[in-house]
């Protein structure tokens, strides 16, 4: 027999959010959204997924929502609760992937006044969501019809800007009164407004009078008629496109390793190298290096296209593109003539010339991180998912071949909190398999992104466990302090052996460049259930021999 909450507040959020077909639902253990976990969880409609620890939950949320490209809802109970899913609202916020946050609270009228588990949750995410609302209780005067509006606005708000909206939703004891049917609502009229663009004619004919013309991929989803889009304007070497791993553009003409090219510019090359007319799509850029050669480059013009975000990252932008990049190419294709430009040769025979020192320092190159990263971009099966954590993890990657999968990162906000949980996440949607390169700090940081009985018996974990947060030996400045090792890269000592036995994975522990190179081909095939493969590193020079790399290139 079903059993259904009683809450008019919920049966009118549950209705609405089926009508808009947002059916994966996080739930987070509670009292006050026991409604909630009570009436979603008896639905047909809806998949439920309970995920104990807020912060784990809210990112496994977004892994989801990103795998599935429709918002994912999560649920928690009142409190600091709801204070633990801040760090992947902004994520979700600045990579602008939707997830509708549901907070369960007390009444209005019992906040401040030193009540259990309440705080002050109305509008507490502000800063960082599109939207946030607050639900009538069941018996104020109109609750109905305005609780009706409210989560309307909200769900669309959320699907509109593919972003985080939060709706906070008090309510009043008893929590757990329950009804066997539930009351007929009416359909819901749905509102949302199909975005039209039409290119300016004068971008058309600035395309054309700019003789240096580069298109830079930041941060983007798998995009298949993008990429063809951007593979016909390289066909004729009209362009230069540079791109990362998490740009997700393949093609034999896109530079993909933009730091192995431009390390070594001197003032004289910034200008060499520079465009006329620089074009940006997709988000966060991991490069810090391609965002000094274009500031220091000063493009004479700066087109960036995207529906959400139009920042002036290298301090030239003249025109804001409000569309998503394959509309405005689709329309910029069909206006303009496909010349070839000596432009695309120029930036050719610099690849060509550090591509063949990258393959001379790939030939020498000792067990190490940087070691593992060259073997894995070899040993992936090519239906394989890519999750990288960020901090060295994503640096690594963009030295080599990983252009060939779907590549995702945190890079939003670029933290080692949620990597972990947010591959999971991901993974839990996916029918082919999904894997997680992870440094040890964001691996530990996350451990409760495993605590997840929904993860695939195909999914893989790789940890390089230096021992360290290594970045910081890496990046210039920390190593010339005295609270590097025990404050900055906090040296530890740490492996994952236990935690994976804890949490149901099949573990294997590497140290030498034999014992990998043995295990990695078996390491991909079936298995009745997920493995970690922890790859020690903590005895390698590992800043050491990626500073040699860089030096090879000159």
């Amino acid at each position: 027999m079903k059993q259904y909450s009683a809450k008019r507040s919920i049966q009118i959020l549950a209705h609405i959010l089926e009508q808009y077909g947002i059916d994966k639902i996080i739930i987070s253990p509670g009292s006050r959204n026991a409604p909630l976990a009570i009436h979603f969880s008896e639905i047909d409609a809806f998949q439920c997924y309970s995920i104990v620890d807020e912060r784990a939950a809210a990112f496994v949320g977004l892994g989801m929502s990103k795998s599935i490209k429709k918002p994912v809802a999560i649920t928690c109970t009142s409190g600091s609760a709801a204070t633990n899913y801040y760090p992947a609202i902004v994520e979700a916020f600045y990579q602008n992937v939707p997830l509708l946050v549901l907070t369960a609270d007390r009444p209005a009228d019992f906040v401040d006044i030193f009540d259990g588990q309440t705080i002050r949750q109305k509008n507490i995410f502000q800063q960082h969501s599109y939207g946030d609302f607050e639900l009538l209780e069941d018996e104020k005067d109109g609750a109905d019809e305005y609780n009706f509006e409210t989560i309307k606005k909200a769900v669309e708000l959320c699907i509109e800007k593919s972003g985080p909206v939060h709706i906070n939703i008090p309510l009043t004891e008893p929590l757990y009164n329950l009804l066997e049917e539930l009351p007929v609502m009416p359909a819901v009229e749905k509102t949302i407004q199909k975005k039209n663009y039409e290119i300016p004619s004068n971008l058309v004919a600035d395309w054309h009078t700019s003789k240096r013309i580069m298109i830079l991929a930041g941060t983007l989803s798998p995009n298949p008629e993008l990429e063809a889009q951007l593979s016909q304007l390289v066909k004729n070497h009209t362009v230069v496109v540079l791109t990362e791993m998490n740009s997700n553009l393949q093609h034999d003409k896109f530079f993909a390793h933009i730091d192995r090219y431009i390390t070594d510019f001197s003032e004289e090359d910034y200008h060499t190298y520079a465009p006329d007319l620089l074009i940006t799509i997709g988000q966060n850029v991991v490069s810090k290096r391609v965002k000094q050669f274009l500031r220091k480059a000063k493009p004479k013009q700066h087109w960036h296209i995207d529906e959400y975000w139009q920042p002036d990252t290298y301090y030239s932008l003249t025109q804001k593109i409000e569309t998503k990049p394959e509309v405005f190419f689709s329309k910029l294709l069909k206006s303009i003539n496909l010349e070839p430009r000596p432009y695309f040769n120029l930036w050719d025979v610099l690849k060509d010339k550090k591509d063949a020192k990258h393959e001379e320092y790939l030939n020498k190159a000792p067990f190490s991180d940087f070691y593992l990263f060259k073997q894995l971009s070899n040993q992936i099966p090519e239906n394989y998912r890519v999750h990288f954590s960020n901090s060295s993890a994503i640096r690594y990657a963009q030295l080599f071949e990983y252009q060939k999968y779907d590549v995702y990162c945190n890079r939003g906000t670029s933290g080692i909190d949620g990597c972990t949980s947010t591959a999971m996440g991901f993974a839990m949607m996916e029918d082919e398999p999904t894997i997680l390169i992870t440094g040890d700090l964001s691996f530990f940081y996350d451990i409760n992104g495993l605590w997840n009985q929904y993860i695939p018996p195909y999914t893989r974990i790789v940890i390089f466990n230096n021992g360290e947060g290594n970045i910081f030996k890496i990046i210039p400045g920390p190593s010339g302090t005295n609270a590097l090792d025990e404050f900055i890269a906090t040296q530890h000592h740490r492996n994952a052996e236990l935690l994976a036995k804890n949490f149901g994975f099949d573990y294997t522990r590497v140290e030498d460049e034999i014992s990998l190179d043995r295990v990695l081909p078996n390491y991909f095939k079936p298995a009745s259930k997920p493995k970690i493969l922890e790859v020690m590193t903590s005895e390698c020079n590992n800043a050491d021999i990626l500073k040699q790399y860089f030096e090879s290139l000159k």
